[in-house]
């Protein structure tokens, strides 16, 4: 059966279209819109309006992208903006009206979960894995293996959210950099501590900064799925390229390899969330996955239908 799967992030809007056969993935194709819905939600507590049309008009563009490949489903959810904002739900009612599309509004934990569903359908083995996922607005941890979740926590530290926050200038300062760093230690310490206590050293890395990290460090000039899954990321590499980018303009950043340019004003937050986390558990190395919640909503939704 032909699906699609449609996550709308704090910073992009994502499809997926599969042909999902017998629990298997075939002909995976993902597409990515950097529609920021989340711009502003974090000081305003609210979707402006111009994100409200501009995801609305996204939405109906992946509707019908998911109808001329003749998919018999399409499954929606949305992530930290618009379970953050006040009007979350009139975006629901209106995505229902203008595209057909019911888009479910998923918690923090639900999110983690289904995240984790989409890495164990990209990997092989039984270890007890540590699975992160840094979006926009929120960065999920999840511990599990292939019998289930361990422990799962969303925590409110994204990539969008942090820049919007602390990082005011180009090229970035020094204090604003620091209270960043300090602000994401703070929020995400206890839950570091909580995991490193399990003693694991598997992590697996999924989301948008992420795979763009893996993208740069490979210097990649067209995005590949293929090269970047089951890719590894060193923390010294990591270390490395934090530092570049601190060091950056914005106009440098959006000529960087591997980078799409709408990410580049976010990109900095998202690695220094990366490597804190790696620091602090001390895990030497990333493994990206480009199986995600998306699979793992079509696995979740296609398992209730049965």
């Amino acid at each position: 059966m032909k699906v699609g799967a449609i996550d709308i992030g704090t910073n992009s809007m994502r499809l997926l279209i599969a042909d999902y056969r017998d629990g298997n993935f075939i002909n995976r194709k993902k597409f990515v819109n950097t529609t920021r819905i989340g711009y502003g939600v974090d000081s305003k507590g609210y979707i402006k309006e111009d994100a409200i049309k501009r995801n609305i008009k996204a939405l109906k563009e992946f509707s019908d992208k998911c109808n001329d490949e003749k998919c018999e489903k399409i499954y929606c959810m949305g992530t930290s903006a618009l379970r953050d904002s006040k009007n979350g739900d009139y975006f629901v009612k209106l995505a229902k009206e203008e595209t057909g599309i019911d888009v479910d509004i998923v918690t923090g934990i639900e999110e983690s979960n289904l995240g984790f569903k989409g890495v164990l359908e990209g990997i092989q083995g039984d270890d007890t894995i540590i699975v992160i996922d840094i979006g926009g607005g929120s960065t999920e941890f999840i511990v599990g293996d292939s019998e289930g979740i361990i422990f799962n926590k969303s925590e409110n530290v994204g990539a969008l959210r942090m820049t919007e926050r602390f990082l005011k200038h180009d090229i970035i300062e020094d204090e604003e950099f620091e209270a960043m760093s300090s602000f994401i230690y703070g929020e995400i310490d206890k839950t570091l501590n909580h995991i490193k206590d399990k003693g694991l050293k598997t992590l697996i890395g999924i989301g948008g900064t992420i795979t763009s990290l893996s993208a740069m460090n490979q210097e990649l000039e067209i995005y590949s799925m293929e090269k970047i899954h089951n890719s590894k990321i060193h923390k010294k590499e990591i270390e490395e390229i934090l530092q570049k980018l601190i060091k950056m303009t914005l106009s440098d950043k959006k000529n960087l390899k591997g980078l799409q340019e709408k990410r580049a004003d976010i990109i900095t937050a998202g690695v220094k969330i990366l490597n804190i986390i790696m620091e602090k558990l001390e895990i030497e190395e990333i493994t990206v996955s480009e199986y995600d919640n998306l699979e793992g909503l079509i696995c979740q939704k296609s398992k209730k239908m049965y």
